[in-house]
């Protein structure tokens, strides 16, 4: 029975890893390209479901693509009902995506890992590389749900789980809040879903259990962003709240009917299982059908529930702890966690700071302004604690890590102030002269600041983690970016060209954003450095070998 237990462990840990791996693959190769397509299908209420639901099958996760549509609202790029449109689709398109992952595709596992291994081994580009990855967390996803069905099937004779099946069979209200639990554990409904399905496909527990299950499943998955995102902006506390009062109100009325007898589960399949994957379809079809009409009106009523500021006066706790500065590496440890604070600051008023560029608003103004004062606080502190550390008996390896994490707050603070001053100023300009940017160049620039914003979501992602991959890529954005600013601004000289007088209004505010945007990025790329140069992948300079010696000789 441990080893019993410990097998069903396994699968079902693969199964987070895979699905992680997946969407993980998704986000390095392809998120510009999602983002954009997801901001311009954003327009319409039915293209954005749509939209919403092939980017939560891209994904393998609805609560990815709510991290993305919060990131718009946030920004302004969409408003907070084309949002929730967005993740109501999203939550459609994980229900099918996990009616795909159900299909009994055995015989092409080693074909589908073969190929993922060879491309992400034999690969010349990070794109093609991260294929590769997709295609090996796809075969290690079906993989985990052929281990989950094989683990569960001797468990099924086992008198204590036979026992449990039959309470839960009996207490169906204690199933739906025991999905919502384990689907809110996982951090994926998606994953839950495909783990009940395998369970009522083994014969491990019955199909009304398993319908129990899926529907607290729904309850689970909504809460899982509206957990994530609560502490953030105000729009992005609307989708996520907008997505958990229909997801989880219709996941009530599905229980009542369940409890009541009134779901006939032969309906939705021959099998436990299938019966499982085809009701959590049909309830998140149900979900988008009901309450996609009702976005506008939804978000307004939402938004009642949602107060617009959480008040000036707040306590600010600081990460530094004075008592580990005589224990070097607790109190490394103390002001890492500070600069990643101090890295998330600077993020929340990246995000929003593109919204004063379409519609001047004070009091996103002073919420920028305030958390950069923030910002600067941390990093004053950091350098105090930092050089009191300094003083104490420290290693040479430590001593490094000091003067790094100066570097780095210096970067971060470079980059709040171009946010909060620079920006900001360049935005109030345009509402003091009563001009605005041409549609085609408020575009460049929104798709502009969507992609460094990405970029600060990756560069908070480095910090965390200290992954190399991760450093690498956002390494080589910075060059990306450069080129993609010179492409910009020569499109802006071409609408210069062509007289058109919203670009001759705002030429310079334009080309001043679109530069301070450049260097907001490479503010933030700098927390990849130390990485990527312990690694031996960053070179020591880009001029060419030839013309460094010619210019030297």
């Amino acid at each position: 029975m441990v080893v019993t237990a410990v097998h069903l462990a396994a699968g079902v840990a693969l199964l987070l890893w895979s699905v992680r791996m997946v969407q993980t693959g998704v986000e390095r190769a392809f998120m510009p390209e999602v983002k954009g397509h997801l901001k311009d299908l954003s327009k319409r209420k039915f293209s954005a479901a749509v939209g919403g639901g092939l980017a939560a099958m891209l994904f393998q996760s609805s609560t990815a693509v709510a991290l993305v549509v919060a990131g718009f609202s946030i920004s302004g790029l969409i408003a907070p009902k084309a949002a929730l449109a967005l993740l109501l689709g999203a939550d459609l398109g994980s229900a099918i995506m996990a009616q795909i992952l159900f299909l009994p595709v055995q015989a092409v596992i080693p074909f589908v890992l073969l190929f993922g291994v060879i491309t992400f081994l034999k690969s010349h580009t990070r794109r093609t590389k991260q294929v590769g990855r997709i295609f090996i967390g796809f075969a290690l996803l079906f993989m985990s749900l052929a281990m989950i069905r094989e683990a569960t099937a001797p468990m099924a004779e086992n008198t204590i789980v036979q026992a449990i099946a039959n309470y839960l069979q009996g207490d169906l209200l204690s199933a739906y809040f025991l999905g919502a639990l384990l689907a809110w554990g996982m951090h994926s409904s998606l994953a839950a879903v495909l783990t009940f399905a395998a369970f009522a496909s083994a014969g491990l527990i019955a199909s009304q259990v398993a319908a129990g299950l899926v529907i607290g499943a729904n309850l689970g998955g909504a809460i899982v962003p509206f957990a994530l995102l609560w502490s953030g902006e105000r729009p992005a506390k609307i989708v996520v709240l907008g997505n958990l009062v229909a997801r989880g109100g219709l996941s009530i009325v599905f229980l009542t009917l369940l409890l009541g007898g009134l779901i006939p589960m032969g309906l939705f399949g021959n099998g436990a299982g299938q019966q499982a994957v085809t009701l959590n379809i049909a309830m998140n079809a149900a979900l988008l059908l009901i309450f996609l009409p009702l976005t506008g009106r939804l978000t307004r009523k939402v938004e009642r529930l949602v107060p617009h500021h959480l008040g000036d006066t707040y306590k600010w706790v600081s990460a530094l702890d004075a008592r580990a500065i005589d224990h070097p590496h607790m109190a490394l440890a103390c002001a890492q966690r500070e600069l990643l604070r101090m890295s998330e600051t600077v993020q929340s008023i990246l995000v929003p700071v593109m919204q004063l560029f379409r519609k001047w608003d004070p009091d996103v103004a002073r919420v920028i302004k305030r958390h950069e004062e923030d910002v600067d606080r941390m990093h004053y502190d950091i350098k105090i604690y930092v050089s009191r550390l300094r003083a104490t008996d420290i290693q040479s390896a430590q001593e490094r890590k000091t003067l790094e994490i100066v570097a780095l707050a210096n970067s971060l603070e470079d980059a709040a102030d171009r946010i909060a001053v620079d920006l900001t100023a360049l935005a109030r300009k345009l509402s003091t002269e009563a001009i605005s940017f041409s549609e085609a160049g408020l575009a460049d620039i929104e798709h502009f600041h969507d992609q460094v914003a990405t970029n600060g979501q990756l560069a908070l992602s480095v910090l965390t983690s200290g992954d190399a991959e991760d450093a690498r890529q956002l390494v080589s954005e910075k060059d990306r970016i450069r080129l993609e600013e010179q492409k910009l601004q020569e499109r802006h000289l071409k609408r210069l060209q062509s007289g058109t007088t919203a670009s001759l209004e705002t030429s310079n505010i334009h080309q001043e954003t679109l530069r301070l945007l450049k260097q907001i990025n490479a503010a933030l790329t700098y927390v990849a450095y130390p990485i990527v140069e312990e690694t031996g992948d960053l070179l020591g300079s880009r001029l060419a070998r030839r013309h460094c010696i010619e210019g030297t000789a």
